[in-house]
């Protein structure tokens, strides 16, 4: 049953997102199931649940039994044994206070596991976008060389005609040894990046990992006051301070009541044998009686109010200093998406604009022999271009799902 409150859980979350992402959220289906912290989070919870019974029912009733040794002599015959039975009842509402406050506290590891449920979904989108832009970085790396290949037979043409410096071709050389040089880095980052991803989902390290050959272009979709206003509300790490300052709330009410009386009724049974004299020789005694615990030690019970308030006041502050370093992130974050969009339209425009200029410039070469140099410097540039725009589209998704996770 938990289990199914568990992938419950998980669906909700994921269920309004685009069918674009579907790969994505199957990752993130896994990552759910399998996470080992995500996993002892949920029985933290599970184990706080659990003290709501013990914290809401009765203390144990006590039974004694008695044999006199030497029977105590009565005008009915001799006492020759007795049973006793107890049972304390706490001052009314004080255990419905204990429950509360468990109540409260299971409410908080609740949130504690929503936040690291959240904070590993984007643990793992973010592993996804940048196992993206390696993945495009390699694309576009192997496309680059096999241009830059081209170059080199057309550089090769123009030497053997006379009309082209053999200096065109070692230039062409050079810059594939970069390019190769860069393409293994990238390999081996693909390599730790696709380990760290596969780990966050708990499965083997080799695993398959299907990234898609161009990444949405999703937009935020909420204003910057709408941000701040559910991250107030909703944030999960402000929740769990809440349901905790209330379960401490409820731990004061609970000190108040413990200042009460306790309530303990029982009865006594006492066995007595026949005198052989009386009527009501041998006749059994049954004695009920009632009590009360006197709290007499006020200062004990004025401490435990005393502490609660004070545990409630450090989480009060505690929530204030949190609210204003979620915010500090948020508005960094915010930032850092407004930077990837103006990024994302700068290169998607610069990357035209160097295509067309490399177009030009090939024509030339062709005709004349002249301008290589400049061919080979703009073919890095659209190859900075390409990736930087690569790595934009990563960025800005990557802030839309930091933000989300803020949003809680």
């Amino acid at each position: 049953m938990k289990a199914k409150i568990l992938m419950l859980v998980v669906f909700l979350v994921i269920s309004g997102v685009s069918k674009s992402q579907e790969i994505l959220n199957q990752y993130l289906v896994t990552a759910a199931k399998n996470n080992p912290v995500l996993k002892a989070k949920f029985n933290e919870y599970n184990a706080t649940l659990e003290k709501i019974p013990q914290e809401g029912t009765l203390p144990d009733p006590t039974l004694a039994f008695g044999y006199f040794i030497l029977p105590v002599e009565t005008k009915n015959g001799p006492q020759q044994a007795k049973f006793s039975f107890s049972q304390m009842f706490p001052w009314f509402g004080t255990l419905s206070s204990r429950e509360d406050i468990y109540v409260n506290a299971a409410k908080s590891k609740y949130e504690d596991f929503e936040e690291a449920k959240i904070s590993l979904f984007f643990d793992v989108k973010s592993a996804y976008y940048e196992l993206y832009f390696i993945q495009k970085s390699i694309d576009i790396t192997i496309d680059n060389i096999r241009i830059l290949n081209t170059f080199k037979n057309l550089a090769l043409i123009k030497i053997s005609a006379g009309t082209a410096s053999g200096v065109d071709e070692i230039r062409v050389e050079m810059e594939l040894a970069d390019l190769e040089n860069n393409l293994a880095l990238f390999r081996d980052s693909w390599f730790a990046t696709s380990v760290k991803f596969n780990k966050l989902l708990n499965v083997s390290s080799t695993s398959e990992i299907v990234i898609p050959n161009k990444l949405w272009d999703y937009e935020l979709g909420f204003s910057r006051q709408a941000v701040l206003d559910s991250l107030q509300k909703n944030n999960h790490q402000l929740m769990s301070l809440e349901f905790l300052r209330q379960s401490f709330v409820s731990k004061e009410r609970q000190a108040k009541k413990q200042g009460n009386p306790n309530i303990i009724l029982g009865a006594d049974y006492t066995m007595i044998g026949d005198n052989g004299i009386t009527p009501d020789g041998g006749k059994d005694a049954l004695f009920i009686k009632v009590g009360i615990t006197i709290p007499l030690y006020r200062k004990k019970y004025s401490a435990m109010v005393n502490e609660s308030v004070f545990q409630q006041k450090v989480v009060e502050d505690k929530k204030v200093g949190k609210i204003n370093a979620l915010e500090t992130l948020f508005e960094k974050a915010y930032s850092e998406y407004a930077d990837a969009q103006r990024r994302v339209v700068l290169y998607g425009k610069q990357s035209t604009l160097a295509d067309r200029a490399i177009s030009i410039l090939e024509s030339e070469y062709a005709s004349n022999g002249k301008n290589f140099e400049e061919i080979l410097r703009m073919e890095k540039n659209l190859l900075k271009y390409k990736l930087e725009l690569e790595k934009a589209r990563g960025d800005k998704q990557v802030a839309i799902a930091f933000i989300n996770y803020l949003m809680g």
